[in-house]
């Protein structure tokens, strides 16, 4: 019991430790490389013009580099590697310490590196002046036939290595759903990934996530996935430290390598613990924004132009009506907290 507490919960303390102390490295060398937005976006993602969005941003101005994701799995995987390591020259403490395995934490590992790399390149892309700034880094159709590729990927390590083709329905039990579990998962990775639209204000994105990765490590810990939770904790750690540094004003944007990794590994986390239907829940604030979005889409489609928000996604909205940007994001953490413990509790119940 004592061993498996320290499992779950040293790694994290080290991921933070390990944040903060590459931190102004990697800081010193995106501003050294002016890794920050050139232009600011001028029309939304259905070709108007975004008056409102350029007066709330202006990243351009601030000079705030993006990549700053790059603290968050940089140092969850290092803290990683090295229990990994002292594991297999110490059949000791670090053995027991070990949370790398096959059954728990390779997927949401390997996950976590595509998402980033992937991620990476968008950004990279998006800030380069050898690039075509109207472009912005990938095509969004390019990042979702990333994202779908880990998905299927996703789904066929599931259905064929772990076997697994049931979801648990709270309050109900198991649901065997055969081969319909590939398409549920894909779209569910897919659904998750849509939720990076939260990445619009200093330290919301850090918050959230934080929040939402320690609901789930919690819930891994209740399931005796302790490798899972070990996982989910290390991540809230490096987090943590992300957070710490950005909080207003940002020392830099987590963007496209941070969230590509995090959304995607979230959705297979979810699966691991078999709690999915319980990510809408703990993962309230994601599908809030998300959903914002989409419904602002759909209303200026189908309603002639009319918008159901002054701008999507909605933390923005409640900024343009002069809420201050750190008031959206303390109550963004609030809902978040909620969700969280909402969802835990129907775990437990169910």
């Amino acid at each position: 019991m004592i061993i498996d507490v320290v499992k779950t919960f040293a790694p994290a303390i080290v991921s933070f430790v390990l944040g903060l102390i590459i931190t102004p490295y990697v800081s010193k060398f995106l501003t050294a490389h002016m890794f920050w937005k050139k232009k600011s976006v001028i029309v939304t993602t259905d070709g108007r013009a975004a008056s409102i969005t350029q007066s709330l941003h202006g990243d351009e101005e601030r000079r705030t580099p993006r990549m700053g994701g790059m603290v968050v799995w940089a140092s969850a995987l290092i803290t990683i590697i090295l229990f990994w390591f002292g594991a297999q020259i110490n059949e000791g403490l670090f053995d027991k310490l070990n949370f790398f395995s096959r059954n728990q934490t390779w997927l949401p590992v390997f996950t976590l590196i595509v998402g980033a790399l992937v991620g990476l390149l968008d950004d990279y892309w998006s800030v380069s002046e050898i690039y075509d700034q109207k472009a912005g880094g990938l095509s969004f159709k390019k990042r979702l036939i990333m994202v779908t590729t880990v998905a299927i990927i996703g789904a066929w390590w599931f259905y064929s290595k772990l076997e697994v083709t049931a979801i648990i329905v709270p309050f109900f039990g198991v649901l065997n759903i055969g081969w319909l579990f590939i398409p549920f998962f894909i779209i569910v990775m897919l659904g998750t990934y849509s939720g990076g639209v939260i990445d619009g204000l200093d330290g919301l994105s850090g918050g959230v996530f934080a929040i939402i990765f320690s609901a789930y490590g919690i819930i891994a810990y209740l399931g005796n996935q302790i490798d899972l939770a070990a996982f989910c904790f290390v991540l809230v750690g490096a987090l943590l430290a992300f957070l710490w540094h950005n909080i207003p004003p940002a020392r830099f944007f987590m963007s496209e390598t941070g969230i590509m990794a995090l959304t995607m590994t979230l959705a297979v986390v979810a699966f691991l613990t078999q709690q999915v239907l319980i990510l809408p829940i703990i993962a309230s604030t994601l599908v809030i924004s998300s959903a914002s979005s989409s419904i602002q889409l759909l209303s200026k489609k189908f309603r002639d132009g009319q918008k159901v928000f002054l701008v999507a996604p909605v933390h923005h909205h409640f900024q343009a009506k002069g809420w201050p940007a750190s008031t959206v994001v303390m109550r963004y953490w609030i809902i978040g907290v909620i969700s969280a413990i909402v969802g835990i509790v129907i775990v437990l119940l169910g």
